[in-house]
């Protein structure tokens, strides 16, 4: 079975607009100068565009389970090493070589409420990152160097 992760809402997501907007409808209603009311509507405005657009959580398709993403970026060199540490145990992956090249990708969605996490492996085609390996499934406590 392929898993599918779609971005949603977070309440974090809910809450920051939330905040715009009402602070913003606070400072149009106050009794003030111009520029008060003009940044009040400013406020209101970027929590408008914020609600409509404003996704950093991840839904596997068809639970209810909100996930995290994190993102690691490797030299292309690792790849049949990451690829075996990845199906037997990601815990060994030496995250002292992040940084140091991007043909490979590594992507680990995660919830630490249920201890869950699902990694992939990406490799870069010119233009874009191809998935190169399946997606793996383990706990959140194993992939802890990776979600740091």
């Amino acid at each position: 079975m392929e898993k599918e992760f779609s971005r949603v809402r977070s309440a974090q997501d809910i809450i920051i607009s939330l905040i715009l907007i009402v602070g913003g409808a606070v400072l149009v209603a106050m009794p003030t100068s111009t520029s008060v009311n003009i940044v009040g509507f400013f406020l209101i405005f970027a929590g408008l565009i914020l609600v409509f657009t404003l996704k950093t959580s991840y839904r596997l398709d068809g639970t209810k389970e909100i996930y995290r993403k994190k993102e690691k970026f490797f030299a292309q060199s690792k790849k049949d090493s990451f690829t075996a540490a990845l199906s037997k145990a990601p815990e060994t992956i030496d995250i002292a070589e992040e940084n140091k090249g991007n043909g490979l990708r590594i992507d680990v969605y995660y919830n630490r409420k249920t201890d869950k996490a699902y990694c992939r492996l990406y490799e870069y085609i010119p233009y874009r990152y191809e998935p190169c390996s399946p997606v793996f499934e383990y706990k959140a406590s194993q992939v802890e160097n990776l979600i740091k």
